[in-house]
């Protein structure tokens, strides 16, 4: 079994009906999903509200954001909503969304701990470009990191490895643990391409950063042999005790905002060379823009998990 966290209340993070990052995203994976063969060896699971968890929420929040940005985000959205820059929207209903959300990546922090199976979380507003004291990248929290450090929280876990495999280097996630000795965080990523970061040299403070920059036009021949030379004795010389992946799917070939010649098959093979790491892996949604790409390529992804 494989547990998926997800809410019809993600739809309500309105950006605007020709913005790529909208709720169709979410409708064509839970569509994909539900007419997969083996769709009855799911578990679905609505997020835990956010008044059940509120004091945890915002001690997380204020760790990892600064209080003053969590506050703008909250009256922008109180006021009726605008944007953070060109391209990242909160509407009214953005920030009890977005609170929702990082409320859903750790219910699945909690279940990869105490099942020790993978979840996935099919939430939005996406979070992997959100930086302490700005929202970016159609992202307001940094949803991956906040779940990182949730998950240090735990008992008998020592050490969380988080793998980006969204096309856009994941800069706000990078950002906010690449000064802690106890996470480890590697991206691949189309470059040069927003939003810039994600160089080679770029390393962490302990090493525990492996960036991964892949030319326009690269594909499967040139992303397998990463995941099996370095990404995985990256992974595996670190012993995580969760795995975190920031499941975007922008790196498919029909993807419209980017320049990667994947196909949502190959995210099955990524998926079972993560397996190799543990199964203790919290898969969350990040990028993914072309629809039917997007819902093949999680289908592939849970099926790879489900693979006996």
């Amino acid at each position: 079994m494989v547990r998926v966290i997800y809410s019809d209340r993600f739809l309500d993070h309105d950006t605007g009906r020709f913005h790529p990052e909208r709720p169709g995203r979410l409708t064509a994976i839970v569509d994909a999903l539900a007419t997969a063969p083996w769709r009855q060896r799911l578990t679905w699971q609505q997020p835990t509200p956010v008044a059940d968890r509120q004091s945890t929420l915002m001690s997380l929040l204020h760790t990892l954001h600064h209080p003053d940005y969590v506050a703008s985000v909250e009256r922008l959205a109180n006021s009726g909503g605008g944007r953070l820059d060109p391209d990242t929207v909160v509407s009214a209903e953005s920030y009890d969304v977005a609170m929702l959300a990082v409320s859903a990546w750790l219910d699945g922090v909690d279940h990869v701990v105490q099942t020790e199976q993978p979840a996935f979380v099919l939430a939005r507003p996406p979070g992997h470009h959100a930086l302490s004291d700005r929202g970016m990248g159609f992202c307001l929290f940094a949803n991956a990191a906040i779940a990182a450090y949730y998950a240090l929280q735990q008992p008998n876990v020592q050490r969380v490895a988080i793998l980006d495999w969204d096309v856009h280097h994941g800069n706000g996630t990078q950002a906010l643990v690449e000064n802690h000795p106890q996470i480890a965080y590697c991206s691949l990523h189309e470059f040069p391409n927003y939003p810039g970061t994600g160089r080679t040299s770029e390393q962490g403070a302990f090493g525990n950063v492996l960036n991964l920059p892949m030319p326009p036009g690269s594909s499967m021949r040139d992303y397998e042999p990463l995941f099996r030379d370095k990404i995985v004795p990256f992974f595996t010389a670190l012993q995580p005790d969760v795995l975190i992946v920031s499941a975007g799917y922008d790196a498919n070939r029909d993807d419209p905002l980017a320049g990667i010649n994947l196909v949502p098959e190959n995210y099955g093979v990524f998926t079972r060379y993560c397996l190799q790491v543990t199964r203790r892996i919290l898969f969350g949604l990040e990028g993914g823009y072309d629809f039917s790409s997007l819902g093949q390529s999680v289908v592939a992804t849970i099926a790879a998990c489900l693979e006996d």
